[in-house]
């Protein structure tokens, strides 16, 4: 839906180099079904390095010097966090268990002691960059200067689930549910990654910018996942799972909508979208049911998810992770839904361009139509789970 998405915009937006982009994504793409596929570290980290050479294009689309510098702020983070945390972790483990094959169960209990485990997640955690842990999360507000199709496949989806997805790999088939229980370093990530969860929402909180909103959110939303892989529960494993496909569907139709806004009105900022629910009607509903999702309110998907983590939270025993998955949904709706309030309850401020600020004016059809598949699947996933659910309770042998 992102390439249907991307031949209105960027027509609309009247962007160069359009043959170089598609090539780029393309190989984007195929890097992403690579990740999904790999059978081991060695192969999934090769697609993982190839997914940040394929996208650093992408981010530097625009050939301006805020593009060049958000493209050196992008590979510096992704390729230093993989090449001196994450390279290293694979090292240590294949020199410690001969292999780096995913297996049920993991491959280093009874290979190495607790202590060597904690260091090795802490190089996990932190060299997989793509997650967007604190303190290696800045590339992923500098990339947002990126057209928006990047920032909605690549930046909300493709990149960023790449991360998220491979800790839980690593979590699951490397050190093992059981195992990693046993690792000193567990317990203190899970407060890094809820600190994440809290700090990236309270910043989110403070940006007009729209995208750099959505930006702060995919942040704190991936922590999520992060904190869910260790938590080390059945449910948080499968709370952790279920929100890469949940929060993909909501967070893609929120940018889908910003993108929209802007090849239509030309508007990048929140406090710019007084009234523009009675022009964009469609564009605006689509973004309600993302914002939704995001607060974890039913009928969006974002709510069976958030339900299965804040379960796994409990299963685990840890209060602070239920006050944080709490607390961070106040703020979701604190950044939120002011933004679906202003576009439907407050007066246009006034004609922008050549835009009548009465008037209706949505963005070209196929932008519109991405929107309304993916708006549509964020509310099918709430009333139709099945499907995602059986998947990621398969990864806890707990299949029904």
């Amino acid at each position: 839906m992102t390439s249907v998405y991307s031949i209105g915009y960027m027509r609309s937006h009247h962007e160069s180099r359009q043959t170089s982009y598609y090539s780029y994504f393309a190989v984007a793409l195929g890097s992403v079904m690579g990740i999904a596929f790999a059978g081991n570290l060695f192969t999934l980290f090769i697609f993982y390095e190839l997914l940040t050479l394929s996208t650093y294009p992408l981010v530097t689309h625009a050939g301006d010097d805020a593009a060049r510098e958000a493209g050196r702020m992008y590979l510096g983070y992704l390729l230093g966090t993989s090449v001196m945390l994450l390279l290293l972790a694979l090292i240590w483990t294949w020199s410690l268990t001969g292999t780096l094959d995913f297996r049920s169960g993991g491959i280093l209990e009874g290979t190495v002691t607790p202590g060597i485990a904690s260091i090795l997640l802490i190089l996990f955690v932190f060299g997989i960059g793509k997650a967007a842990v604190m303190p290696f999360h800045l590339w992923l507000p500098a990339a947002m200067v990126a057209p928006t199709p990047v920032s909605a496949l690549l930046h909300a989806v493709a990149v960023v689930k790449a991360g998220v997805f491979t800790i839980l790999k690593v979590a699951i088939y490397i050190f093992g549910i059981d195992f990693l229980a046993e690792v000193p370093a567990t317990q203190w990530l899970m407060y890094v990654a809820a600190a994440t969860i809290l700090l990236a929402a309270i910043v989110a909180l403070r940006q007009d910018n729209l995208k750099l909103r959505l930006a702060w959110s995919t942040i704190s939303q991936l922590s999520y996942i992060v904190l869910c892989a260790l938590l080390v529960t059945p449910l948080g494993i499968v709370g952790g799972s279920l929100h890469i496909v949940m929060h993909a569907f909501a967070k893609i139709t929120l940018f889908f909508c910003a993108g929209a806004i802007l090849i239509t009105t030309h508007k990048t900022r929140v406090s710019e979208l007084n009234g523009i629910g009675r022009r964009m009607p469609w564009t605006m509903a689509a973004f309600t049911v993302g914002a939704l999702s995001m607060i974890g309110v039913p009928p969006a998907a974002g709510f069976i998810s958030k339900w299965y983590i804040l379960l796994g939270s409990i299963e685990a025993g840890q209060m602070i992770a239920v006050g944080v998955i709490i607390t961070s949904t106040l703020l979701n709706a604190a950044y939120f839904l002011p933004i679906v309030y202003a576009a439907f309850f407050r007066a246009p401020e006034g004609n922008t361009g050549n835009v009548n600020s009465d008037a209706h004016a949505e963005a070209p059809l196929t932008v519109i139509l991405a929107i309304a598949v993916t708006a549509t699947g964020t509310l099918a996933l709430f009333f139709v789970p099945d499907i995602p659910l059986e998947l990621a309770q398969q990864l806890t042998g707990e299949s029904k």
